[in-house]
């Protein structure tokens, strides 16, 4: 299955982060895709991948 993301799309995913909110921003999108917390800031780095298996939910596209 074909996820619709691009820049700027906010995606909750399957796990909490550590600072309790479980929603991210997409930052960059290529082979790897990078979120940034949309509560604190961390930005991390994913394979696509793993992305795509641990993304729950996209809410904007």
């Amino acid at each position: 299955m074909d996820k619709k993301y691009k820049i700027g799309s906010i995606v909750i995913m399957k796990k909490q982060h550590p600072c309790g909110t479980n929603e991210w921003v997409v930052t960059r999108v290529g082979a790897d895709i990078k979120i940034k917390c949309a509560n604190c800031g961390r930005s991390i780095m994913l394979p696509r991948i793993e992305f795509n298996k641990k993304v729950k939910k996209i809410i904007t596209y």
